[in-house]
């Protein structure tokens, strides 16, 4: 084979490759104008909280250097690969490092459950995976569980802040006097948290959740006695 079609060959590889393998968790690719490819990290969702962007970008970070640190001939793997070269300890090495430096990370984001079930499914395939000899450490690099559970992590977060963002712009409408109601229902509201690790100045979903509460009840108590009123008349 002529070092063209092997050139050839290892692109479509590499693009088959790309189908299955989630993108950089730390950063994004564009094209400049002169059709060079460049990366910048990938933007903080907008609404979310101070901490919270602080948990994004450290796992972001983190998932970058395990899964996609190092490139040989096109291809991106990170330490886990290497460290799973190792037999048996290799492995469960690999496995702890993923939970310790990724998933127990990101439960500090206040978390819902099927979330975290669905990250903690991530690393099993990747443990799984390494359990077959040689060919189980290809699938650990191409799977890349680290990667696809800060993605996961990532447009979670993008989630709570358009949600933080929409109950912001409910309060300033309730606050010029007009009903809101919102779209979402009250249990999709307490697995998303919008607000959630905001300092403790009122802007948080906790406190906009009691006071609309509050509003509420006042409106029905001022209802009943306006209805009072006019049967005693």
């Amino acid at each position: 084979m002529s070092a063209y079609m092997q050139k050839v060959g290892l692109k479509l590889f590499k693009q088959h490759l790309e189908n299955y393998t989630p993108p950089d968790p730390l950063y994004e690719y564009y094209n400049d104008a002169k059709g060079k490819q460049r990366r910048k990290k990938r933007d903080v969702p907008p609404g979310i909280s101070p901490r919270d962007a602080k948990i994004l970008k450290s796992i972001q970070r983190r998932a970058h250097h395990l899964d996609k640190s190092f490139s040989f001939c096109g291809l991106r793997f990170g330490w886990t690969f290497i460290i799973g070269i190792i037999p048996g300890a290799g492995d469960v090495a690999c496995a702890t490092l993923n939970y310790i430096l990724v998933i127990r990370k990101a439960r500090q984001a206040d978390l819902p459950p099927w979330l975290v079930g669905r990250m903690l499914f991530n690393n099993t395939i990747s443990a799984l995976g390494g359990v077959i000899p040689v060919l189980g450490d290809v699938v650990i690099a191409v799977y890349k569980a680290n990667s696809r559970n800060a993605i996961l992590l990532e447009e979670f977060l993008r989630v709570r802040g358009e949600e933080y963002l929409k109950l912001q712009a409910e309060r300033e409408v309730e606050v010029k006097g007009r009903a809101v109601t919102s779209g979402v229902s009250p249990s999709d509201m307490q697995q998303v948290k919008p607000g959630a690790g905001m300092s403790e100045s009122g802007r948080g979903f906790t406190s906009f959740m009691s006071q609309r509460k509050k509003n509420q009840a006042l409106e029905v108590n001022s209802d009943r006695g306006r209805f009072i009123e006019h049967m005693d008349s």
